[in-house]
């Protein structure tokens, strides 16, 4: 039986890449990131991708990047924060694969980006309103097609992707909804 695959979706700046690297190799998968994928793809960053194409070229890049990725067999890939606007996006990545939807309050995400020039969404003037008018919108969409979610906000990356690993190895332990930081325990 060929592995499942791991997506992990959310918010920029969240730890899906970080979360991604480790949950791998605890689970010797191959990684991808699908924001470096592009980037290597394009030989230019996502910045430049947004200035010369604008937001629907990136998307376009994105999509395809989805659809080749998610088709593989056994992998953990880190999308892109918005990855899930795109309908087909979210329905390639709820067939081919356990979504996992990491989540974190907007001021974290705000400290984590504050210095950050390589997100183009947060260059304008006000970025956490940016932020907080993005999670508004994404937020229903992360929890369409999530499995489930997990809190990232005061845990190390290494305890994310243990309480990934336990949860894959463990379907029926797999459901949407509170996870067990969020409780407390």
């Amino acid at each position: 039986m060929s592995e499942q695959n791991i997506f992990l979706i959310g918010m920029m700046a969240v730890g899906k890449s970080t979360v991604g690297r480790q949950l791998a190799l605890a689970l010797d998968l191959p990684f991808y990131d699908s924001d470096h994928e592009i980037e290597r793809r394009a030989g230019a960053e996502i910045a430049w991708i947004f200035d010369v194409e604008g937001e629907s070229g990136f998307r376009n890049r994105e999509e395809q990047i989805i659809d080749e990725l998610s088709r593989k067999s056994g992998i953990v890939m880190a999308t892109g924060g918005g990855v899930v606007v795109r309908d087909i996006n979210r329905q390639r990545l709820a067939e081919r694969g356990l979504v996992v939807h990491l989540d974190g309050s907007i001021d974290k995400l705000l400290r984590r980006t504050r210095r950050d020039r390589k997100r183009p969404l947060l260059q304008g003037p006000k970025p956490a309103k940016t932020l907080r008018d993005l999670a508004e919108h994404r937020a229903p969409l992360y929890r369409e097609i999530a499995d489930y979610r997990v809190n990232t906000d005061r845990r190390s990356a290494s305890s994310v992707a243990k309480q990934i690993v336990k949860r894959y190895r463990d379907p029926a332990n797999a459901n949407y909804g509170v996870d067990d930081a969020e409780r407390g325990g």
